[in-house]
């Protein structure tokens, strides 16, 4: 099934990652960060993709007891 969620302005992931969104700027010409696409010159973000990539960030580190 396709997700059909509305796909996401550059500000509002910087919002929900707490990042500003020059840091998404930079990611994009870096190639890091969560994927993205473009919708003629503006860049868009889907969720899922955002969600999928949140998930590989986590730290490798100890775990506090």
């Amino acid at each position: 099934m396709v997700d059909r969620r509305s796909l996401a302005t550059p500000g509002e992931v910087g919002v929900y990652l707490g990042v500003p969104e020059k840091t998404l700027t930079q990611w994009r010409y870096l190639r890091k960060g969560p994927r993205f696409t473009k919708v003629g010159r503006h860049v868009r973000y889907r969720w899922n993709d955002v969600e999928a990539w949140l998930d590989t960030q986590s730290s490798a580190g100890p775990r506090a007891a």
